[in-house]
């Protein structure tokens, strides 16, 4: 796995020759991308993100969209932001409700639980700044179902989420959705990689 910051138009395989690893590639993210998933409440997921979960992701969305050439710097422009710095943990948030109704109902009672969500290290609280790409809640109060979120730590906090054992919590305050939940030490471990 890499430890990169940021995808260029060098790190952009040809088509032809992505599909000859796709599947491998895949098979090969399966593992920590389990680790690095995380399960907040019924209905909201946290995927915290990587230069490789974002490399894969690139290359699934020119094979998927066959854009070629033109598609690479929108894909760039869009991924390279989720890819952690080396002092934060990124997440993507997603509220997966399949049901239309209850979907609604739920989003519609969340108005920013971007700015709610955090990462407890050792009893300190990080709350997320989220992506300022687009506003994620509507003006009549309906949030988004999936936000980019950052977690920004100081120098102490990321040594601290580096140190095994270190009990780490991902949580959320808002009124309507309040849940929260322990790292285990292999995802701790994992995400200790993002971390300078």
């Amino acid at each position: 796995m890499s430890a990169a910051r940021k995808i260029t138009r060098d790190d952009i395989m040809p088509l032809e020759d992505f599909t000859k690893i796709r599947t491998e590639r895949r098979r090969e993210l399966m593992a920590p991308k389990r680790l690095r998933r995380l399960s907040l409440g019924p209905d909201a997921t946290l995927y915290f993100e990587s230069y490789d979960t974002m490399w894969f992701q690139i290359h699934e969305m020119l094979y998927i969209e066959k854009g070629g050439e033109e598609q690479i710097a929108d894909e760039l422009t869009a991924y390279n932001p989720l890819i952690p710095n080396g002092s934060e943990l990124v997440a993507t948030m997603m509220f997966e409700i399949d049901d239309e109704v209850r979907r609604a109902k739920v989003l519609y009672g969340l108005a920013d639980v971007e700015l709610k969500t955090y990462v407890d290290v050792g009893g300190e609280k990080i709350f997320a700044v989220p992506e300022q790409d687009v506003e994620r809640t509507s003006p009549d109060g309906k949030t988004s179902s999936v936000h980019f979120l950052h977690f920004p730590l100081s120098a102490a906090q990321r040594e601290r989420f580096k140190t095994e054992g270190t009990d780490i919590v991902i949580g959320c305050e808002h009124p309507n959705y309040p849940h929260m939940v322990r790292l285990s030490e292999e995802s701790r471990a994992e995400l200790a990689r993002d971390l300078d």
